[in-house]
């Protein structure tokens, strides 16, 4: 089973998520000489992301070593705001003292197959052509159980050969990047991050499944190495049954 923390509040959440963060760096770092990082988008985050930009825990990673990646992002121009980039550079990266040969987006110019094909070479470039395998993946929960961007009902949740995948939603004027599972699945840690009471449904279809296989995006990262830890606040945990643990 996955690994359940329950926190009263979101900041407690965020806080707690910043630290796993600055742990990890500096295990990664200490064992590989570089951590690698694979950031997560939406609004869920970006509190952990502010938090690790200042004190005290901005002077406990080792930032130098640090590289940043993204599960997914929107075929939108650089610097747009509904973009994953743009909220991980506001909260953090542009605080910090990063060259930006470490900072690795999903960049988009015209087209969003060109866009998957691309971060495939970047992929292959940082990982000198092995299987990417990231010391950190954080990841959200959509309310219809997506996670990245992997959509339900995508043919991309079922994509075992490709690195990336290109998905839409039909009322959505724009398209999306995604890692697909097969290297979402690749993380010494994988982290969820789940707050709010509109994410308690989706969450209690997760967790209550007898289903182990599970039909959801998000039920089909299922880590290699170690199972995934879920840090969820306590309104998203309010149709949990008592036991599942708490922070």
């Amino acid at each position: 089973m996955p690994v359940l923390r329950i926190y009263e509040h979101g900041e407690a959440l965020s806080r707690a998520a910043a630290e796993l963060f600055a742990e990890q760096a500096r295990a990664a770092v200490a064992d590989r000489g570089r951590f690698v990082v694979l950031l997560a988008g939406g609004s869920t985050p970006r509190r952990a992301y502010e938090l690790l930009a200042e004190e005290p825990l901005v002077s406990r990673v080792p930032w130098p070593d640090c590289h940043f990646f993204w599960g997914d992002e929107r075929c939108l121009p650089e610097g747009h705001q509904l973009r994953n980039e743009t909220m991980a550079r506001q909260a953090l990266l542009d605080r910090l003292p990063i060259p930006t040969t470490q900072i690795h987006p999903i960049r988009y110019h015209q087209k969003p197959a060109q866009a998957a094909s691309d971060y495939v070479t970047e992929l292959r470039r940082f990982f000198a052509g092995q299987s990417p395998r990231f010391d950190l993946i954080l990841l959200g929960l959509g309310d219809d159980g997506h996670t990245a961007s992997l959509l339900p009902g995508s043919a991309a949740l079922h994509e075992q050969e490709q690195w990336t995948a290109v998905t839409r939603r039909p009322e959505e004027p724009f398209s999306r990047v995604t890692l697909t599972v097969p290297l979402l699945n690749r993380g010494a840690c994988t982290v969820f991050l789940v707050s709010g009471r509109g994410k308690a449904a989706v969450l209690q279809s997760i967790f209550g499944a007898t289903d182990t296989q599970g039909t959801l995006p998000a039920q089909f990262i299922r880590p290699d190495r170690a199972e995934a830890v879920w840090l969820v606040d306590r309104e998203a945990a309010s149709l949990l049954e008592e036991g599942h643990g708490g922070g």
